[in-house]
């Protein structure tokens, strides 16, 4: 054991010789390897433990110190014998070879084949990678390499870890969704690489801490002609196969005439009678000539998305207007001259790199159809002063903007800003419910109504904008659903009606709070003011338990919805006291007010569909795509 602490004879060995060799403590001590100006030892009475310490080849303050404070008492002897007996050194092992044996057996600990599978499997699914990159040469390197010697999976263990996992999450995903009351569907057709698939997601939220959970219930191909029949029932075997055909409040889509035309025939409305409900045939049982009788097909109310329907105000009905009023000519003289200079960025390298230098910023270019992108794009152009804009025009050879040109530019942002800003609304997720719609549309009349005495050039267009909205959210405005959302949501109550309307309201939510189930109105939550953490002279002084003087729980429905309208909170976490009306934003709130959930799952950074993806099977596509887009709310587990 002391002959483990003898090195080469070089250099060094003269000041190891005068610290560690006449130490009378080395035997305590093994030698593991060399580390510049220290060397590397482990400590024999931390055994079995490996604890390895470092300490200077001319010092050993170190280890002595950890002998004192560790191993203080009869454990740690001085060796009498002086290290008369030494072991041979094995002088063909290098230093090298010491350290790289070294960082084996720590890896080996923590590192083992199935924990290698699991992170290739995380790493494939998440990142939507190719099946193809398990056979690259330097991905097997990179694997051994970083593993010591663990080898990467193939594309059978692939296929099967695939299969494992999208059981888990199926039945996991059906175990949650099975405890759920309420739930919104979004469903949506995507076509690439002349491929169709038919995308569904599943939005609610949850009883307890009022956050929204989302999932992916369907990604499948779309194949032969796609028809009224067609998408209606891949919409029913969705929700049937997840047993929420009775539980979808909504299903939210787009404003395409084919799910617009789907739901007008299909949706069930509660007024209609039985025979108003639609049927469909199994088409490919019939041309197998096995007779098959008609299936009932369900389906929920349908809810247009309130983006997509914003996106159409300000291209179809803007483009209309503008083209009828007498700002035509300087609106297409001045996009014409945008477009050029976004051209030019996009196709060509020394473009952006004049942008960069120029405006010392990365010049935005539309490259999707998408309203915001290109008012985005409008904004960075009108950031740029006169001079820069005009080097910049010079250098792209592109004709230069006008000074009328530029005025009308700016103010093209300074007026669509609020509608900007309420596409993003509608585009996020987590905290946009369908409460948020009519309080957005009312203030962004509002103010495109403040901005129509001080335009010079888009006053006509903010009439017919303000128009369009009016006409294309009429339906909304008249929705039942769509009121009670908007009052049951603390951060607009009923601040956004009439005073005159708010008393019917009121009656409104009385009747429907009257109707809830009473085993699904659960107690206040009283656990946020029982804390027993003193932090300040509040929380010191007490006096009892002091009791409401009218506890919720026993006063009347109506009372409960005063006592909610007279608040003043905005947060959800204040639902919590008021047992109905939470019950009521619940169900009318996780309807979504947008798509946006399920375009997100058809563009995964553009990986979606490629070339090497093309050879795998429809069924390995979809279950890949739910597995990336679930991982948030189900274990990613293959075991």
């Amino acid at each position: 054991m002391i002959s483990e602490l003898e090195v080469d004879h070089n250099e060094s060995s003269v000041e190891i010789k005068s610290a560690m060799h006449t130490w009378r403590y080395r035997h305590h001590f093994t030698y593991k390897a060399d580390q510049g100006k220290n060397i590397i030892v482990q400590c024999n009475l931390c055994l079995p433990r490996v604890n390895l310490l470092s300490t200077s080849k001319t010092s050993t303050s170190n280890l002595k110190k950890h002998l004192d404070r560790t191993h203080l008492g009869c454990e740690a002897k001085p060796d009498v014998k002086r290290g008369r007996k030494k072991e041979e050194y094995n002088g063909e092992e290098s230093r090298h070879c010491q350290l790289k044996k070294l960082k084996a057996e720590i890896i080996s600990k923590c590192m083992t084949q199935t924990k290698i599978d699991e992170l290739i499997f995380n790493f494939i699914v998440e990142d939507c990678q190719s099946f193809y990159v398990l056979e690259q040469p330097g991905f097997r390197k990179l694997v051994a390499g970083l593993s010591e010697g663990l080898r990467s999976m193939d594309r059978v263990t692939l296929f099967t870890k695939v299969d494992q996992g999208f059981s888990r999450m199926r039945e996991e995903l059906m175990e949650k969704l099975s405890s759920i009351q309420y739930v919104c569907t979004t469903a949506d057709i995507w076509t690439a690489n002349s491929r169709s698939f038919f995308g569904m997601t599943c939005h609610w939220i949850d009883k307890h801490s009022l956050e929204r959970k989302s999932a992916a219930l369907g990604f499948a191909r779309l194949q032969g002609r796609i028809t009224h029949d067609t998408i209606a029932g891949r919409i029913h075997d969705i929700h049937v196969a997840y047993n929420i055909e009775t539980k979808v409040q909504t299903t939210v889509t787009d404003n395409g005439s084919p799910f617009i035309s789907v739901f007008r025939e299909f949706a069930v409305d509660s007024k209609e009678s039985d025979d108003d409900i639609g049927f469909y045939e199994n088409v490919s049982t019939i041309l197998e000539g096995e007779p098959e009788q008609d299936m009932l097909l369900f389906l929920p109310t349908v809810q247009r998305c309130a983006s997509h329907t914003l996106e159409l105000i300000v291209t179809e009905d803007f483009w209309q207007a503008v083209s009828q009023g007498p700002m035509c000519q300087l609106h297409y003289s001045t996009m014409a001259k945008v477009y050029a200079v976004w051209n030019k960025c996009h196709h060509l390298q020394v473009g952006m790199d004049s942008a960069e230098e120029i405006g010392k910023m990365a010049l935005v270019v539309p490259a999707v159809i998408r309203w915001n992108v290109e008012y985005c794009a409008v904004q960075k152009i009108v950031s740029l002063s006169e001079r820069e804009l005009t080097e910049l025009c010079a250098r792209l050879e592109v004709p230069r903007m006008q000074p009328e040109e530029m005025a009308f530019l700016k103010e093209y942002v300074t007026v669509f800003h609020p509608l900007a800003f309420a596409l993003e609304l509608f585009q996020a997720e987590q905290k946009c419910y369908l409460g948020l719609v009519i309080p957005t549309i009312l203030s962004l009349k509002n103010k495109l109504n403040e901005q129509k005495d001080s335009a010079t050039y888009l006053s006509g267009v903010i009439n017919a904008i303000v128009v369009a909205i009016d006409l294309r959210f009429q339906d909304l405005f008249a929705s039942t659903e769509a009121k009670i959302a908007t009052a049951t949501t603390p951060q607009f109550r009923l601040l956004w009606m009439a005073a005159s309307d708010r008393e019917e309201m009121c009656a409104v939510l009385a009747t429907e709070a009257a109707q809830m189930d009473p085993g699904t109105i659960t107690e206040p939550n009283t656990s946020r003011s029982s804390s027993h953490t003193i932090e300040t002279e509040d929380d010191f002084f007490s006096y009892g338990s002091v009791k409401p003087a009218i506890q919720i729980q026993q006063r009347g429905v109506m009372e409960e919805i005063r006592k909610y309208v007279e608040g003043t909170g905005k947060s959800l976490e204040c639902l919590q006291d008021f047992p109905r009306m939470k019950q009521l934003f619940l169900k009318y709130n996780t309807t979504l007010p947008s798509t946006a959930p399920i375009q997100r799952l058809f563009s995964q950074k553009g990986n979606l569909v490629t070339s090497q993806r093309n050879f795998l099977t429809d069924d390995y596509f979809e279950r890949i795509q739910l597995l990336r887009y679930n991982s948030n709310v189900c274990t990613l587990a293959t075991e």
